[in-house]
Formats: C-alpha cells, structure tokens, sequence
C-alpha cells in the first residue's frame, strides 16, 4: 500500500512539472515565462501545460492543441517510478516523507539544467535551507533510520568539495551545482558516508560517461561544458537504492 500510494503521489507531482520546467528554462539573464508559447498568458505555477486560448483558436499557429512545454507523461512517469521505488526501499519511516516531498523538486531542477544549463534560484535555495530542519524533524519519531549530525557533515562535505571545484573552474561548474551538493549532501550523509561516497562517485562518473559518449560522437570537445545536477541527481537516488 506504501508503495502504491507513493507511486501514485509522484505521477500526480510529475503532472505538474512541465508547466513550471517551461516556466523556469530560461537564459540566466531572463526572467520566467509568463506566456504560452503563442503569447498567451500563463501565469499560474500549478496545473497541466495546457493553454485554453490557443486550443479554441480555429486554427492553431502550432499545431499542439494548446499543449506546451516538456512530455507531461515522461515526466509523470519518471517521478512515479522514482517515488515508488523510494517508497520500496526506505519503508515506513519518517524520511519517506521527505524524500518524496523532495523528488519532484529535484526532477525539476535536473530537468531545467538538462535544457538550459543552469539551476535557479527558486529552487536550490529553498532546498538548500529547507533539508537539513526537515531532516531534524524526522528524528522526533523512534524509527527514523539515519544520522542528522552525518548528514549535516555530508552537507558541508559535498558542498565544500564542489565549491572548491567551482573555484578553480567556475566555467565548467556552475554556483547552482554547489548550492544543489549541499542538498544532495545532506540527503547522501543521512544514510552514512558510504552512501555518500557511492553518490558522490557514481554521479562524477555519470557525468564523465556523458561527456565522453558526447565526444565520441562529435557533439562536444573536451572543453564543453554540460549540465551536472542531473547527473549529481541521478548518481544519489542510485546511491539511496542501491545502499
């Protein structure tokens, strides 16, 4: 039933996901999108990427029936499946909370990242501040499985690490990716250093796998810079599942 109930809560979550990843994937020197694609407006944060004017226009300039933005059923998909599986490996504790408050959030940030190459604001500071107080809250009931103390110096260890990465190549390595580690960090630490180790590592060699087969086929050079919160993402719910 947990796990039922997981996975339908993350189809549900990833539902409204590619309304705000179009909101959100703008350059860094642009604000957030208020208007569909045909210039409507789209103010709104929650709901379907669906614009009601240009799916009653008699003839619609794009052709997508008023429907925008990234697949609404990849990212439904996606985000049920990663909750469902947290739920099967975490059990019945009070992290499951939080790890399923955090998935769609974190969906969306590697998702952005993967079409603009940045992380805003909006989200990593929030998830910065937020997941570590959140993560002291599971303590208060006798069967959280985890350390808060590890996990505050998985936070300061990851994040240290890539801050020191951004400083010596601030052009390969985004300040967003540093704000993100220090989430991933204490997520990672909540569980043990090995976890942490495992996320961390399996994330670097996520990425480097991604830029070497983008090189090989002729995509990219040695110097391109690609996104890493996906991969920093990805390399830390690997860890999670497989710990």
């Amino acid at each position: 039933m947990l796990v039922t109930f997981s996975t339908a809560y993350g189809a549900l979550a990833g539902l409204l996901l590619p309304r705000a990843v179009y909101k959100l994937a703008v350059p860094a020197n642009e604000s957030w999108r208020s208007r569909c694609p045909a210039g409507h407006p789209a103010q709104a944060w929650l709901g379907l990427p669906h614009c009601k004017p240009c799916a009653t226009e008699k003839q619609n300039r794009l052709g997508t029936r008023g429907w925008y933005g990234p697949s609404t059923p990849v990212a439904s998909l996606i985000t049920a499946v990663v909750c469902g599986v947290l739920a099967y490996r975490t059990g019945p504790r009070p992290e499951l909370a939080i790890w399923l408050l955090l998935t769609p959030i974190l969906a969306l940030a590697a998702w952005i990242d993967s079409t603009v190459h940045r992380l805003p604001d909006v989200l990593t500071l929030p998830l910065t501040a937020a997941t570590l107080p959140l993560l002291g809250t599971a303590l208060l009931f006798p069967n959280a499985d985890g350390s808060w103390p590890t996990a505050l110096s998985g936070a300061l260890a990851l994040g240290g690490g890539y801050f020191m990465l951004f400083l010596i190549s601030p052009r390969s390595l985004g300040f967003g990716d540093v704000k993100l580690a220090v989430t991933l960090g204490a997520v990672l630490g909540w569980h043990g250093w090995p976890t942490l180790a495992l996320g961390t590592i399996t994330g670097q060699l996520l990425a480097a796998a991604y830029g070497l087969g983008l090189i090989a086929l002729r995509k990219a050079h040695p110097k391109t810079a690609i996104p890493y919160g996906p991969f920093l993402i990805g390399g830390s719910l690997a860890a999670m599942i497989t710990r």
